[in-house]
């Protein structure tokens, strides 16, 4: 699953990467958690066409249909290979998908240690080894109460680990190359089984990981010491 992740750039960086028409400032986020309130990319209806957007969701997808936002906290991950069956997502998938911009992202390995269950959990953190913005798979939908005010969250797509994962956890977020936004963007796009192609580990060559603190750990920390490597 993807549970923590950071977004730590510049917003000329991210409108140069997502080929934003506009991009605001963005504060460095270090310990992104679920529910809390982030940036994604969407392909938005204006007057000159269809342009990317930068919109800000909560992380953990509300569906539409649901009675309580609540659910919102079990949806912050959707398992790419049954995505277009589940009423959560199969409707997000076809028509509300959207990019969520990261730097890199948390899992936590059991590890031995003196604790009441005889483990403990070393977390660590994986990126880019160019350091490069990373792309996950995002799907959104629009929830509204009865008073008549909305909420529009998101969920990131978790497919199977790529070799350097797979020590750390079984699933890890799907993330999308370059090449691959304008497809995963386009509104036209509609038939999930075209996308699944899409879902492929990212190379584990590309990648990095090393250990942090247990600072990480604590959502009241949002700092430069949680993706820092532990000493």
């Amino acid at each position: 699953m993807c549970g923590r992740y950071s977004l730590v750039t510049f917003y000329q960086d991210l409108a140069e990467e997502f080929e934003l028409a506009e991009a605001a400032m963005l504060p460095q986020r270090f310990n992104i958690a679920p529910t809390q309130v982030v940036p994604v990319i969407r392909l938005c209806d204006s007057s000159d066409g269809f342009q990317r957007q930068l919109s800000n969701l909560r992380w953990g997808l509300i569906p539409h249909w649901a009675k309580d936002p609540s659910i919102g906290s079990k949806m912050i991950n959707a398992r790419s290979e049954e995505a277009a069956t589940k009423p959560s997502f199969r409707v997000p998938l076809r028509r509300q998908r959207c990019l969520v911009p990261s730097t890199g992202f948390f899992e936590w390995q059991k590890v031995e240690g003196k604790t009441p269950r005889g483990f403990k959990k070393q977390p660590f953190y994986i990126r880019r080894r160019d350091e490069k913005l990373i792309a996950f798979g995002g799907l959104w939908d629009r929830w509204r109460d009865g008073d008549g005010s909305t909420i529009e969250s998101f969920s990131i797509l978790t497919t199977s680990p790529n070799e350097l994962i797979r020590p750390l956890h079984d699933r890890m977020p799907v993330i999308l190359q370059r090449s691959d936004y304008e497809l995963w963007l386009d509104p036209k796009m509609q038939d999930p089984a075209k996308l699944n192609p899409l879902f492929s580990p990212f190379p584990e060559s590309e990648m990095t990981a090393h250990p942090v603190s247990t600072r990480v750990n604590n959502t009241r920390f949002d700092d430069a010491a949680c993706i820092q490597v532990a000493v």
